[in-house]
């Protein structure tokens, strides 16, 4: 549901898993129902790159530009990933890298990391925040970490980490302070 104060665009998720359908994907898609629901946001739009692998590096990549464009018109975007390595997917590397200086400006991030292990809780932090704001992205909470041993009870891991960060992505997109409410 829209109101006049709703960000001008949808909330994206963006899914970095190179596994269609992945966990990865569904908590992203949790997290960006939410938020859009939280921040009054017209639409939600699920872009998940284990779809456009094979186009990605390919000389004609509609499909690819497609959700290349999604992404930069997003008031918010849910930017997914699994720990690989300790760091980032390279399908979300390779995707990202297709953007120029400032590609995201204007658009809100957040960075999402599903993690086996809690060790590797600052790969969101660490690895995938620079990049978002290298590209221009704005930033306002820290990422949302989950791991393999939380997915099984996510919503109140979820609400945990938006009662803290709700007013900030508010702030962030310009739509007044929101009231979280706890679960669903």
């Amino acid at each position: 549901m829209t109101s006049p104060h709703s960000p001008a665009g949808p909330v994206v998720v963006l899914s970095g898993n190179p596994r269609p359908g992945s966990r990865t994907l569904g908590v992203a898609e949790a997290v960006g129902g939410r938020v859009a629901d939280l921040l009054g946001a017209p639409d939600v739009v699920t872009v998940d790159l284990a779809g456009l692998a094979g186009e990605l590096f390919a000389a004609d990549r509609p499909a690819v530009e497609r959700a290349r464009e999604q992404v930069a018109a997003a008031a918010v975007v849910v930017v997914a990933t699994p720990v690989y390595k300790a760091a980032y997917t390279g399908l979300l590397k390779s995707f990202l890298d297709l953007y120029g200086p400032d590609g995201l400006a204007g658009v809100v991030a957040v960075p999402l990391v599903v993690s086996g292990n809690p060790a590797h809780a600052l790969a969101g932090e660490v690895h995938l925040r620079p990049v978002l704001v290298d590209l221009g992205a704005v930033v306002p909470t820290r990422s949302f970490t989950v791991t393999e041993a939380q997915l099984a009870d996510l919503p109140p891991v979820l609400d945990a980490w938006l009662d803290r960060w709700a007013d900030a992505l508010a702030r962030a997109v310009g739509v007044p302070a929101v009231a979280t409410g706890g679960a669903r």
